[in-house]
């Protein structure tokens, strides 16, 4: 494969219709299989200019960025029976690969997640999301993507993320039932609580 050009340090995020419909195809051709889902999201990823696939990785980490707060953290755990910090990421990044309508219900309301079935995973995480654009970049420049950021004007990416205020506690199952209602009920095994 002849290798493509890389372009200066971007912090550039790829257009939102245009990272959406990725992800749809992904979703469209792989049928709920993740191994699936990551293979197809390389191959559409390879197909575009290196400084669109940095931007569809810049999209990725603003998109957990804007979820890195107390209620989604409790929707994950809940959904996932615990959630430590990299599972948290791997969280938002499985809530991300679902496709545009629902991570816009869960950015506004993560109970909504109570309609989103696992596929026969065990867990609701995605890790290999976090990959596709490095993967892609380095398959079509040979270089690695992290090279090509421009941190002094791309700010959401993990170092930055705000401080989180928790505001539910797994020692106080109504905290989190207050918080998460439907996914208490379907995924705590304390659910009955009055």
């Amino acid at each position: 494969m002849r290798m493509k050009p890389v372009p200066e340090p971007t912090a550039k995020m790829m257009d939102e219709d245009v990272f959406w419909g990725i992800v749809q195809t992904s979703i469209d051709e792989s049928g709920g299989d993740r191994e699936c889902q990551k293979d197809v999201l390389v191959g559409e990823l390879e197909k575009l200019e290196p400084i669109h696939i940095i931007g569809f990785r810049l999209a990725t980490d603003k998109m957990l960025y804007d979820t890195y707060n107390s209620k989604f953290w409790c929707a994950g755990y809940l959904m996932n029976g615990g959630c430590s910090d990299d599972a948290f990421e791997y969280f938002r990044l499985w809530v991300i690969s679902r496709g545009r309508d629902v991570f816009n219900a869960a950015a506004a309301n993560p109970d909504s997640l109570v309609t989103q079935d696992g596929f026969g995973e065990e867990f609701y995480e995605f890790e290999d999301l976090w990959y596709v654009a490095l993967t892609a970049f380095k398959n079509v420049t040979g270089k690695e993507l992290y090279d090509y950021i421009n941190y002094d004007e791309f700010k959401f990416c993990e170092g930055n993320y705000p401080v989180i205020d928790f505001d539910w506690s797994e020692d106080e199952p109504e905290s989190m039932k207050e918080l998460c209602p439907n996914l208490f009920g379907r995924f705590h095994k304390d659910n009955n609580l009055s």
